[in-house]
């Protein structure tokens, strides 16, 4: 069956960085684009970024552009997000979503000092 597993969250200084990771299973990844998004409590979900098949085209929200950086191993049915510059508004359950609809359980990522 289709699974989405995220990994990688966890607690950050503001200004550092945490790599998170979603490894896919159940359907051919490399023809699926992969879409990361985040909530935060009392919000909703929002989207970060977005990677196409091959890697070659990626789009970001304004909020992270320069300091998010998603990219995908399709060898390794793996997509990745490497979130630097961290600030305490970045705090969010940061969940992966496959292009044909399909989400993960989500990894939790605090910003905090």
């Amino acid at each position: 069956q289709v699974q989405l597993v995220e990994s990688g969250g966890g607690l950050v200084q503001p200004g550092g960085s945490l790599k998170l990771s979603c490894a896919a299973s159940g359907f051919t990844f490399s023809s699926y684009s992969m879409t990361w998004y985040r909530q935060s409590p009392g919000k909703e979900r929002e989207l970060v970024a977005f990677i196409g098949t091959s890697g070659s085209r990626t789009n970001y929200a304004d909020f992270v552009k320069g300091r998010f950086t998603i990219s995908r191993d399709n060898a390794k049915n793996t997509v990745f997000l490497q979130m630097n510059s961290l600030k305490p508004e970045d705090t969010a359950v940061y969940y992966c979503r496959s292009g044909f609809g399909f989400w993960g359980q989500g990894t939790q990522v605090t910003v905090s000092s």
